[in-house]
């Protein structure tokens, strides 16, 4: 079986509506994302002048990236944990205290070491938002209204990303590197007294129950369980193959690429780069309501992306010469930014099958697939470059970029394959009387993977 119907005490948390504490709530809550949006994609229009103030070449830069992914990727699993122990009020609290003491950091960092260390600390801090504030979601919305919260949220959050685009790069060349990071980093720090003070983990008059840590096999017992779901693997490819290429063009790789290899000056490459926000900005909450009422059509909408990603690919890859046309790039740029937003149906499926206790660990384990494919796809487009420095740059990215589209293949390829083995599970369920979360109906190809 599954999926398994909510116990009582899941139910602890009886939110028929959405009241004027939970917005306030869910408005301190959002702010903290939004920041850390911003600090996690810093670096995407900062790279060339971190390499020139750290004096490292394309792997070195690449390491930023891959050490503050990693660790996000990392934390995944851990967040949950700490937010079923402590509540998202602390855990949000120390989020926002740590962002803004990594990126203090990174204002001051003059070598190498203590700019990788800031980066790190950064990491940490941003990897503990998301789970946070999808459980303060849970908590202060009605089930009804959480699809639609959650794709407002992501959508919002784009706000940072738009942030570390145009603006980011005028406060660099106006106010430079140090004032730029060390202002927005205090901010942060200081908005984290907001978040304690305005914050609460569930809504007025409910009882919180008092957890214990659970032993180390408990918890690698509950992610064994939650991996098994094909509905969880499925949400794990899912997100491994929608969100990693936009993301490594936003978070490090995309403004070098528009300067270096394009030709593009730099006001040009960040507005270019923005559309990968503004993309997911605008179709965020058309795509959330549309999965929100008709969930049957979570992964054809994957799949018609996945489709057009590999399209897009070929042609930035394939074009001769290797600079492509500015009308081509920008239209490329629109439709890989419909990565983010559609990567919100990985967490939809950790959510519709697994049991109620244990969502938290299939939602740590499916963001994973996402920021575990952004790491190695930003190493691997590091040490290529490196490694071909000595051809033209358009030649040494598309190269490069080859590690973002095998990437790609291995995502859709995988996503395809549970697809199947997911649509098979639940055939069966239903087979055997039980309730499934969204009806399916079946097509041709569906007897060839169950025999």
């Amino acid at each position: 079986m599954y999926w398994v119907k909510p116990t009582t005490e899941e139910r602890a948390l009886p939110v028929d509506r959405a009241t004027k504490q939970a917005w306030l709530i869910w408005t301190t809550a959002i702010v903290v994302y939004v920041a850390a949006l911003f600090h996690r994609t810093s670096l995407g229009v900062a790279g060339l002048e971190a390499s020139e103030r750290f004096g490292v070449g394309p792997a070195a830069l690449g390491t930023f990236t891959v050490l503050q992914i990693g660790l996000y990727a990392l934390m995944q699993i851990p967040t949950g944990l700490l937010v079923d122990r402590f509540g998202p009020r602390r855990v949000l609290t120390a989020a926002a205290l740590l962002m803004g003491t990594g990126q203090v950091l990174f204002a001051i960092a003059d070598s190498y070491p203590l700019g990788l260390a800031s980066r790190a600390v950064l990491g940490v801090g941003d990897a503990m938002t998301w789970v946070s504030l999808l459980r303060l979601a849970a908590a202060h919305f009605p089930a009804r209204r959480f699809p639609v919260i959650v794709s407002i949220s992501a959508a919002l959050g784009g706000a940072g990303n738009l942030a570390a685009t145009v603006p980011l790069t005028l406060l660099l060349g106006g106010a430079g590197w140090t004032w730029t990071f060390l202002v927005a980093g205090l901010a942060t720090a200081a908005y984290a007294l907001v978040a304690f003070w305005r914050l609460r983990d569930v809504p007025a008059g409910v009882v919180v129950p008092v957890l214990q840590p659970e032993p180390l096999n408990t918890v690698l017992r509950k992610v064994a369980h939650a991996w098994r779901v094909p509905g969880t693997r499925l949400g794990f490819w899912t997100h491994f193959s929608t969100m990693s290429t936009p993301a490594v063009l936003g978070l490090l790789w995309g403004f070098p690429y528009l300067v270096e290899a394009q030709g593009m000056s730099r006001s040009a490459a960040s507005s270019t780069l923005s559309l990968l926000v503004i993309g997911a900005i605008t179709s965020g909450p058309v795509l959330g309501s549309v999965i929100a009422r008709k969930p049957e059509l979570r992964m054809p909408i994957a799949g018609w992306f996945l489709g057009g990603a590999l399209v897009v690919w070929t042609v930035l890859l394939a074009w001769p010469g290797g600079v492509v046309p500015a009308p081509i790039v920008l239209t490329a740029f629109l439709v890989l930014s419909l990565g983010g937003p559609i990567s919100g149906i990985a967490f939809a499926l950790a959510r519709d099958y697994n049991p109620m206790h244990r969502v938290s660990t299939a939602t740590g384990v499916v963001n994973v697939g996402g920021f575990a494919a952004v790491t190695g796809s930003a190493l691997a487009v590091g040490v290529l470059l490196d490694l071909f420095d000595w051809l033209p740059p358009a030649q040494a990215y598309r190269i490069a970029f080859l590690a973002l589209a095998v990437m790609l293949v291995i995502g859709v390829w995988r996503t395809a394959v549970w697809w199947r083995r997911a649509r098979t599970a639940v055939f069966e369920a239903e087979a055997r009387g039980e309730d499934v979360p969204v009806q399916l109906r079946r097509r041709r190809w569906d007897a060839y993977t169950a025999a």
